[in-house]
């Protein structure tokens, strides 16, 4: 079978699907947007069943609603580009922008190759939640314009796989719901793993001593950076001398360091770094934090957390309690409070126990990780994306 994956992101768990499928015998291109700035997974190959290859052109215009609409039409043309190239007799597609992804649903549907939407993000979902007191009011007719051009492009897809039942609700009302699977996310356990919380990276940069809460990541609509600062400073007027370390590119950056400016925080501030170093950048942390804000509710579950509980480190969320990614921090022992400035001196005493109480510390490490075995089964997510691939499979699984 010839796949070609496309993930917008190049995330590591899509990767390692990607890797997967190609040690069963698929001849898979796994295809990425490389104007989007984030941690990337391991984008490299030694199967010659499988290659990496990358479009798009120059970061993502992310603070314009007009020109980052046009560039992803153009980053649509430059995939169906590909997909000629490449012949695939089954395209799956995750986490790209409407636009780019109607313009593939439309090329697939005339020349008829089957396709699969591996839908991360109730894109129409986001938008409408958001345009309420972020957006002015000539954009919410664009937003509607998202939400069409979304359920249209899910109702041409052979199948939909979903990553939490939250999200069948909507297909529901889409009229899509009939071919749906739910898959939910996972991360690479044996990419990702536990390190000497004083590990060569942290030496390098130097975070080997003291207390560090770190966030590694992107912070976008859907975050509130100055929480961060925020956290920490209160952590700090509890007694324990914490530093905030933030792994991130992008406009958040200096909202973050003119937050840590304006209430003393010690701040490190990190340009994404090499996945091969992951583990230890999550390892250097006696805390890791998870960000969302609460309108995005149970419809973004963010990937980070499924990395950090791989590291086997205490994890705090700020986050919607009703979202996926928070049951799976509960379930490790970990906690979860609302993303908003009120919540934060709760937050800020659970951080301050857990720092100074090594065998609670011990305790967490051995849970996230423990939790992140339990959960994530490549094999198993395998098995289920090569049914639903298979072009015998156009009502398998639904």
């Amino acid at each position: 079978m010839r796949v070609l994956v496309h993930d917008y992101s190049g995330h590591p768990f899509q990767a390692e699907l990607s890797r997967e499928l190609a040690a069963r015998g698929h001849e898979v291109v796994h295809s990425t947007c490389n104007g989007y700035v984030s941690g990337k997974g391991n984008l490299g190959s030694s199967d010659d069943r499988l290659r990496f290859e990358t479009i798009g052109r120059g970061p993502v215009r992310k603070t314009s609603f007009v020109r980052r609409s046009l560039q992803e039409v153009g980053f649509g043309l430059e995939f169906v580009r590909q997909l000629r190239r490449e012949k695939p007799q089954v395209v799956m597609i995750a986490n790209a922008p409407v636009p780019m992804l109607v313009i593939a649903a439309l090329y697939l549907a005339v020349f008829r190759v089957r396709w699969v939407l591996w839908h991360q993000d109730v894109q129409a979902v986001a938008i409408r939640s958001f345009a309420g007191d972020k957006l002015p009011a000539r954009w919410r007719f664009a937003a509607r314009l998202i939400e069409l051009g979304e359920r249209w492009a899910s109702r041409r897809a052979d199948h939909v796989v979903v990553i939490a039942e939250s999200f069948v609700a909507v297909h529901e009302t889409w009229g899509t719901a009939d071919k749906v699977t739910v898959i939910p996310n996972w991360a690479p356990l044996d990419e990702i793993v536990p390190t000497e919380r004083r590990n060569a990276w942290a030496q390098e940069h130097g975070l080997d001593d003291g207390v560090n809460l770190v966030y590694s990541g992107t912070l976008g609509l859907k975050h509130n950076p100055a929480l961060l600062a925020e956290l920490t400073a209160r952590v700090r007027e509890l007694g324990v001398e914490a530093r905030l370390v933030v792994v991130n590119e992008g406009p958040a950056v200096d909202v973050v360091r003119e937050a840590g400016q304006r209430l003393g925080v010690p701040t490190t501030l990190l340009p994404f770094q090499p996945y091969d170093r992951l583990s230890e950048v999550f390892g250097s942390a006696d805390v890791l934090v998870v960000l969302l804000e609460k309108s995005a509710g149970a419809f973004s579950v963010p990937s980070k957390t499924l990395s950090y509980l791989c590291a086997g480190r205490p994890v705090i969320g700020l986050m919607p309690a009703e979202n996926l990614a928070s049951r799976l921090l509960r379930d490790a022992g970990c906690a979860v409070f609302s993303p908003e400035s009120e919540s934060v001196d709760e937050a800020a005493k659970w951080v301050v126990g857990v720092v100074k109480d090594p065998s609670l510390q011990v305790e967490l490490n051995e849970s996230t990780r423990r939790l992140a075995e339990h959960e994530f089964s490549r094999e198993a997510c395998a098995d289920q994306f090569e049914r639903i691939l298979a072009p015998t499979s156009s009502t398998a699984n639904r």
